[in-house]
């Protein structure tokens, strides 16, 4: 079946080329497969519908043939989809079949790679982790106290990759400067590109002395315990980003983020649709038409109600302010109770007299 790669990239069959770039570029962030959240298959879908419609001839007979018209699976010159993925980790986007020329920057903020690279140490690697929490902890919020196994900073050196009593050094493979640049030779001539120092790893210095706790590198595996606070009001599915939680990069390098993927376990009693929370209560017939007082559970225990008087099946009484606590917010929801009437199955012979006058009377 022939894909609708203007329906992969968001755009009509009338956009222009930069519409289709942005749109591009737009979808490569959202499901680049190394992202938090990414989805490979998306991806691998969004670049191949790009390589056709960023090409005007192969646009052309798309837009006449569908995109059968090229036996290719999306990615010219015998490229397969690891080839893909391999040259965008090296920044090689730009050697791609189609016209990807300007986008080398987008993989160079995936992977590190692209032309030119920032001065300074990798970042560390984010880490997601999966919480389970009850109906109530999710409407009020909860601390809870997790073991991580990560990449941390050394104990010995702190971080520097030196021994304690060795003194930094200006690294002389690249003068302090923190980058080379490296000359290669292609069939287009000689190119030259800026790329982190590998000696000093973009510091600009190191240590005389390597420490031998961690080998130099500055980091070890280590487990740490992390308390987060986890929010009243998240749902369930919703993450909490935790700034510098990840895992330490080697030779001085920053953290990376903790992502943590909150999941709620459904409650027997209580039902959510928003910061609302939905519950039912069961009447007898004499309750609905002459009205009551009856005990309702909530989020904050157990409370009295009135019911009015003709209050019919399926009828909804609101309780304002018992329901979940909105998130960044101080207010809450509200609880709305529905009515159920119960009808007796059996009665006795007294009971059905009255019932029978009633309903001569009714």
């Amino acid at each position: 079946m022939s894909k609708d790669y203007y329906k992969i990239l968001g755009v009509d069959k009338n956009a222009s080329a930069d519409d289709i770039k942005k749109a591009f570029k737009k979808s490569a962030m959202q499901h680049h497969p190394d992202r938090p959240g990414g989805d490979e298959a998306k991806f691998k879908e969004v670049n191949e519908a790009y390589q056709v419609l960023s090409d005007a001839e192969k646009r052309k007979r798309y837009d006449q043939f569908g995109s059968d018209f090229e036996q290719q699976g999306g990615f010219g010159g015998g490229m397969n989809w690891e080839d893909f993925m391999s040259q965008a980790r090296s920044g090689g986007a730009s050697s791609f079949g189609g016209d990807f020329g300007d986008l080398g920057d987008i993989f160079g903020s995936f992977f590190g790679g692209g032309r030119s690279q920032s001065r300074g140490p990798a970042r560390g690697r984010d880490i997601q982790v999966d919480v389970e929490i009850d109906f109530k902890e999710a409407a009020f919020g909860v601390e809870r106290e997790m073991s991580l196994r990560k990449q941390d900073k050394c104990d010995v050196c702190n971080g520097t990759g030196g021994e304690p009593d060795s003194k930094m050094e200006k690294c002389s493979t690249c003068k302090g400067q923190g980058q080379v640049v490296q000359t290669q030779r292609t069939i287009l001539g000689a190119m030259q590109t800026v790329a982190t120092c590998p000696d000093c790893h973009g510091r600009g210095e190191r240590a005389a002395k390597k420490c031998k706790h961690c080998g130099g590198d500055g980091i070890l595996a280590k487990t740490s315990n992390v308390k987060i606070k986890i929010p009243g009001g998240i749902d369930n599915g919703q993450s909490i980003r935790l700034e510098g939680y990840g895992e330490t990069a080697p030779h001085g390098g920053g953290s990376g983020d903790l992502y943590v993927r909150v999941h709620v376990k459904p409650s027997k009693v209580f039902q959510r649709e928003g910061y609302d929370v939905y519950t039912q209560a069961e009447i007898s017939y004499p309750q609905a038409v002459l009205g009551d007082h009856i005990e309702v559970e909530t989020l904050d225990g157990i409370i009295k109600i009135a019911v009015p008087e003709g209050t019919e099946s399926g009828q909804l009484i609101r309780i304002k302010g018992k329901g979940i606590q909105h998130l960044q917010r101080n207010n809450r929801g509200d609880h709305y109770v529905k009515v159920k009437i119960k009808v007796p199955k059996k009665l006795s012979k007294e009971a059905r007299k009255k019932l029978e006058e009633l309903k001569t009377e009714l």
